[in-house]
């Protein structure tokens, strides 16, 4: 008696010999079933889902939403990824924000890109003063100052002036890391763990304001952009978010750098962005979450990573649930970032994804991006989170 291997191998044989020898066994060549090998462009490659299941079209919140990580305003000047001036681009209007979070149940958004100085205090002036208790707003480091020679104490005092004006808490890009320069955008980058920022860190601790802070991108965007890249279509169309090479640090390096400054201010709040910077590895952010009381999370532009791992998600969520914030990353009119266009359809596609048990499901005919299917997957793509 043989087994099923052997009878496939045999089979195999047969089939192979049979198609060797003109047999009937190969198509010939008039058989309309016989194709040609075509190559396509993943670019064109938009798939209809065959799967049927139920699909749940979740309007609103169940319960009020805080959404922690918004960009109502953004830097009018920047070089090389580095904001230069304190003046402020303002994306969206009151009323249609306000529409949007009334009709999506958002109580609040937090504006983390609020800038300093008057660009700060325009941006308070315009949402927090004007509708308290709806619009919070955070300020960033001035880097314009950077080769002061008394930055650490310029930077320290203007986290106090910051707090005067009404900022909430101070937002980090990923300007430190993987944009500031020592000649602020030339010269060698400036690590997250330099101790000319403590007495910035110190600040927000003292003044009880939360840090978010984001030092990294998907771990992808640090390999190489080939075939086997599962983000290659994204960093095919901008090569420029690529850290790969030159003289980028690694992701790893990164997250410990951040780690050392968690561990030497206890006292200050931090909120790791986006997973942590780091959610293809859960076991990592737990990890992290376990080592340092002082750090908190939020899940912004990155359920297309959690909806890939389900199992192991619902169990971080169980487990770390009262140290994980909502946030979308929502940007009024970002149309460059279809996953993160702050519109009905993207509370939605949040709501859906932590309200239900729906399955995945991409409409027939639906652009993947901005869809129903983007909590799964966010396309993994078109991701210049910040």
């Amino acid at each position: 008696m043989i087994n099923r291997r052997q009878w496939l191998y045999g089979v195999g044989i047969m089939a192979g010999t049979a198609a060797q020898s003109g047999s009937v066994l190969a198509p010939s060549a008039g058989d309309p079933q016989k194709t040609q090998h075509r190559t396509l462009d993943v670019s064109e490659f938009v798939p209809t889902s065959m799967l049927q299941v139920h699909e749940s079209h979740v309007e609103r919140a169940r319960f009020p939403v805080i959404d922690f990580h918004t960009h109502i305003t953004t830097s009018a000047s920047s070089e090389s990824g580095v904001a230069l001036a304190s003046d402020r681009q303002f994306l969206g209007t009151t009323e249609e924000l306000l529409a949007v979070m009334d009709r999506k149940h958002i109580r609040a958004m937090v504006n983390l890109t609020g800038g300093y100085e008057k660009g700060l205090d325009e941006a308070i002036a315009r949402y927090d003063r004007a509708f308290p208790g709806r619009f919070y707003t955070f300020t960033e480091p001035c880097c314009e100052r950077w080769k002061e020679p008394n930055y650490p104490q310029v930077q320290a005092q203007a986290i106090e002036q910051a707090h005067r004006q009404g900022a909430r808490g101070l937002k980090i890009l990923k300007t430190l890391g993987l944009y500031l320069r020592e000649n602020i955008t030339s010269g060698e980058l400036v690590k997250i763990d330099d101790p000319r920022f403590d007495p910035m860190w110190d600040a927000c601790g003292r003044l009880n304001m939360p840090v978010a802070i984001h030092v990294s991108d998907p771990l992808a965007f640090f390999t190489l952009t080939d075939r086997f890249n599962e983000r290659y279509e994204e960093l095919n169309n901008h090569p420029n978010w690529s850290f790969h090479g030159r003289d980028f640090p690694s992701n790893a390096e990164l997250l410990e750098a951040r780690n050392r400054v968690f561990a030497r201010h206890p006292r200050t709040q931090f909120v790791v962005l986006h997973v942590g910077n780091f959610s293809e590895n859960l076991a990592n952010v737990a990890e992290n979450l376990d080592r340092f009381p002082n750090m908190t999370m939020d899940i912004a532009a990155r359920i297309g990573e959690l909806g890939r791992q389900p199992r192991s998600a619902r169990k971080f969520f169980e487990t770390y649930q009262d140290r994980i914030l909502f946030g979308t990353d929502a940007t009024p009119h970002g149309d460059e970032y279809p996953q993160q266009v702050f519109n009905d359809q993207l509370y939605e596609i949040y709501y859906r994804f932590l309200e239900t048990d729906d399955e995945f499901r991409l409409r027939s005919g639906e652009d993947p991006a901005p869809g129903a299917m983007a909590y799964l997957r966010y396309q993994s793509a078109r991701n210049g989170s910040s």
